[in-house]
């Protein structure tokens, strides 16, 4: 509701037959771009252009390694971009990318924007943020959620795409992905103006099409600073069919070459004791050779069993989930929702903007009652309902740079 120009890009790349769903899976991209002039929206448009190109035509051995490696080789395009041209100097992007394929899903990661996964009530946040205030916390700098956590500005990113040659990408997972998880990747457009409990319990409780409307309807009327994006799927089948985790054992390690050629001379000399008849060197030196298999039967065995492997070929799957969250709706976030509506009313009045309230009064009539049976994800999504509706009245008579109400 503020800014001139749409720096956010978003893409979904959904497989067009089953071959290709399990070479490569569904691939789902949002970013954020910066910069002055048009550098940031060409960013990161050449984002969710260039990575989606290099995945599919990548011959990496893993769903992975591809998602790594084309998101280091959109990084570098886009620097060489901001080097040919003054104006697009230090230009950079976020990029959040998950892939959802046969085996569960695998996320990339660069910058702020965000990929939450909701399971049940439960909502998470599988990226972690690459931005001063997060990295601030992690290295045991402040306290999380503390009076200096909070002055930190959370809109200082200390990852992104596009200002250096190269750049390091996080990958999380890969998670199974069961029947009715939701994803949902968005720009911090989104999370700097909702709290990350009610992005979950709104995505529960309605549709992922309704939910999308009401979080970019809620972002926009408390401020709207920033380009909102959203991409939100829902899992309708099994991924990973036999429901555990997918921490495969990593492929095996050779022991170091020491053991080998240990072994190697040892067994040489067996042989040529056994050739000259002298049996007790012949037995020692067959010793030294078993022995040193059996060590690197041991450290093979070993090396592969090791946690936070997975089968991924060997690449990092980093440590998310960061953050955890309940998405069960509340009476108090129901009541935050009405009093958003309240304030819609008001302002029409205020401005004698015609709303034909009737229908809105019946959608929150029907929340109430909800409200009263307990059935407080029904209230959610009547009060939501009456959001969506009175915002697209008001926009259909005011335009949508009129729409912004603070309140």
């Amino acid at each position: 509701m503020r800014r001139a120009t749409n720096q956010d890009s978003a893409t979904s790349v959904i497989a067009d037959s089953e071959g290709r769903f399990q070479r490569r899976g569904h691939l789902f991209i949002v970013a954020d771009g910066m910069g002055a002039h048009a550098a940031g929206e060409l960013a990161s448009q050449m984002a969710v252009e260039r990575i989606p190109q290099h995945y599919l035509r990548s011959n990496a051995s893993t769903v992975a390694g591809s998602l790594r490696k084309a998101i280091r080789e959109a990084n570098r395009e886009i620097y060489l971009k901001g080097q040919s041209n003054p104006e697009f100097h230090n230009m950079g992007t976020t990029v959040s990318a998950l892939v959802l394929m046969p085996d569960g899903v695998v996320v990339g990661h660069v910058g702020d924007s965000r990929v939450y996964r909701l399971r049940g009530e439960v909502f998470e946040q599988l990226t972690f943020d690459h931005s001063l205030v997060w990295e601030m916390e992690a290295g045991g700098h402040v306290q999380p959620n503390s009076e200096l956590s909070r002055a930190i500005p959370k809109n200082v990113i200390t990852r992104s795409l596009g200002p250096n040659a190269e750049v390091t990408v996080d990958l999380e997972g890969p998670w199974p992905a069961l029947r009715g998880d939701r994803y949902l990747l968005c720009s911090d457009g989104l999370t700097g103006q909702l709290e990350d409990s009610e992005i979950g319990i709104l995505l529960g409780c309605l549709s992922p099409e309704k939910a999308t409307r009401v979080l970019i309807d809620l972002a926009n009327l408390r401020g709207g600073p920033d380009n909102i994006t959203i991409v939100a799927l829902e899992v309708q089948a099994d991924c990973n069919h036999s429901g555990a985790p997918i921490h495969a054992a990593r492929p095996h390690e050779s022991p170091p070459a020491w053991v080998w050629v240990l072994m190697g001379v040892a067994a040489l000399a067996a042989v040529m004791f056994a050739i000259s008849a002298l049996a007790a060197a012949t037995l020692a030196s067959a010793g030294v050779a078993l022995l040193a298999g059996l060590y690197a039967a041991w450290y093979r065995w070993v090396r592969s069993a090791k946690p936070g492997l997975d089968a991924t070929g060997g690449e990092s799957g980093g440590r998310g989930p960061y953050r955890r969250y309940s998405a069960k709706p509340t009476a108090e976030f129901i009541g935050r929702l009405a009093g958003t509506v309240q304030a819609l009313r008001d302002a029409a009045a205020e401005h004698g903007w015609q709303v034909p309230w009737d229908a809105i009064d019946r959608m929150q009539a029907k929340a109430e009652a909800a409200r009263r049976k307990q059935d407080l994800c029904g209230a959610v999504r009547w009060q939501s309902e009456a959001i969506i509706a009175t915002m697209q009245e008001l926009r259909h008579q005011r335009g949508s740079e009129e729409a912004a109400i603070e309140y």
